[in-house]
Formats: structure tokens, sequence, C-alpha cells
């Protein structure tokens, strides 16, 4: 897609540099929060000491709560060598903030979010003006699925219909992008129709917005059969969403980087744009701990650059 179409400076300096160069993601937020051991007080903060449900948990509140911290953390990872890095707006829907009671602060979670990233991408420009960085809004996927039934006994019942994630995505993407956002992510896929609700509700906000970012779009492969959760393969996958003309199409957590090869492959096999590999540490052992170590996940990057 010709850097003409995106209407953001940041935008169209991400597409001119994916042209010459592989980026590098910034990792985990979740990790990195659960090292300080927060507990409920740190969430709720002086402003939110009497809301009446448990906030403990609840990340992208942090952004409001412990600001500093969430900065902090987006610095290491540009400190670290990352060109992208991530808002802490996985779980910024109404959809999502439901859950804590907070529908009402998403439009600020979201902008303060990507002020927030910006501040730490600026702080690593002082020092290295040299430097490529680009802030990207994170779309995670909600905790609702719109194509499988939560009740095995109904499965015809649903709990989020299509157009309510279209309304919930929307009012995130109109206020990352509001917010000061270069590009979007769409992140952790696990039901393509929620996928489509998001992509779609992105789309109206361009055309509302008069602004058009670059797309990124990361699908999760929940198990070694290679499918999503609702049961496509990454090429079906692809085939579902390439009408949106996301710049890049890839893989995130799940299975660990070395399993993630084959379905790789495959999605590079169909989609013309740029590919994205983010893996986790893989699936727990029968300990409950991780197998892969930071250095063996870094000769596998090293192998699929």
């Amino acid at each position: 897609m010709s850097d003409e179409f995106y209407t953001n400076e940041g935008g169209r300096r991400f597409a001119e540099r994916l042209k010459d160069q592989v980026l590098m993601l910034d990792g985990a937020m979740g990790t990195m929060i659960q090292k300080h051991k927060l507990e409920e007080a740190d969430f709720r903060g002086p402003r939110f000491a009497g809301h009446p449900s448990d906030l403990k948990g609840n990340n992208d509140l942090l952004t409001l709560t412990k600001p500093q911290l969430i900065e902090d953390i987006h610095v290491q990872f540009l400190e670290a060598g990352a060109d992208i890095v991530e808002t802490n707006t996985f779980s910024c829907t109404t959809i999502s903030q439901a859950d804590y009671g907070l529908e009402p602060l998403v439009r600020e979670l979201n902008i303060e979010a990507a002020k927030l990233t910006r501040n730490a991408v600026n702080r690593v420009l002082e020092k290295d003006p040299s430097r490529a960085l680009f802030v990207a809004g994170s779309i995670g996927p909600t905790n609702r699925t719109a194509s499988i039934s939560p009740d095995v006994n109904d499965p015809g019942y649903r709990a989020v219909t299509f157009d309510d994630l279209v309304a919930a995505y929307s009012e995130q993407a109109e206020a990352l992008i509001e917010g000061g956002v270069d590009v979007l992510l769409v992140v952790t896929i696990f039901d393509t129709l929620n996928a489509k609700a998001a992509l779609y509700a992105i789309d109206e906000v361009f055309e509302k917005t008069g602004q058009r970012l670059p797309v990124m779009v990361s699908v999760t492969i929940t198990d070694k059969s290679g499918r999503t959760l609702s049961g496509q393969t990454p090429a079906a996958f692809w085939y579902s969403i390439e009408h949106a003309k996301p710049i890049s199409v890839g893989i995130n957590c799940a299975l660990g980087a070395a399993d993630m090869r084959p379905y790789l492959e495959e999605l590079g096999e169909v989609a013309p744009c740029y590919i994205s590999i983010y893996a986790n540490a893989g699936l727990p052992n029968a300990f409950g701990g991780y197998d892969d170590s930071p250095d063996d996940m870094a000769k596998i990057y090293d192998d699929f650059a």
C-alpha cells in the first residue's frame, strides 16, 4: 500500500521504515507489571479509593493511578531496542471495563495511555534523536466472543453482538487516534468475528475523522491443531480480513516461538503484506513454569528474521 494512503506523519514514516528494516515490537506489559507486586490500593490510588468494585488486575487503569510506572516500563522496552511500543490499552473497551464498573472511563484511558506512551518515546528520543520510534494503539479482543456460545447448554446464545463490539471498538479507536498513536494494532485475535467487528469499527472511524492510520493485525493460534479458538487456519483467517488492507498480519502468544513456525509460514504464503510474530514463552510445563528462555527465543527470532 502506498505511503500516501496514510494521513498521519507517523504512519507514513512507519510504512517507509518497513521497506528497509525489520522493526522490533515491545514485550509484554502484564508480566512487567507483575514484577512490581501491586496490591489493591495501588490500582485504586486516591481517585478510586471508594470505588465499589475490586480493581486489582485492571492493568489498564494504572495509566491513571500509576502513570510513572507505566511510562517507565515503556522506556525500558525502548531502551532494550524496541522500535514500536504499544499503549497500555489491551482491555480499554466498555465491554472489558464493565467487569470493573469503569465503562465511563474508556475514552480517558485510551487518550491518556496514548499520551503516556508518546512521553516515553520522547524521553528516549531526547537521548538518541537518530532513532525512529513508533506508538501502536493496542486493541485487544475483549473478554467475550461473538461466534461461540459461552453456555454449553445453549449453543445459540451469544454474550455479545457484532454491533456491541463495533460500538466498543469505535470508541476505543477514535480515542487512540485522538491521543496521537502512529499505528493501530488489533491484537490477540481468538475469534475472527470479533476481529472483523474491530476492523469495521476502525474503518468507520477513519471515514468519520478523515484520518487513516496503518493497521496491524495479529491472531492467536490456540493449540497445535494450528487453528484459532473459533476454528480457522491462518490462511482462512487471512482471507477473512484481507479486505481491511492491513499493513501487516501476524501471530502472537500461545505456543511459543518454535511451534509457531509452520503457521507463520502458512500465513506468509498467502498474505501479500508484512508479517509479524511475537511469541510468549510457550505453554506451561508440568511444573507450571516455562521452558523457553530469552536466549532460546532470541535464536529463533534471529532465524525468522
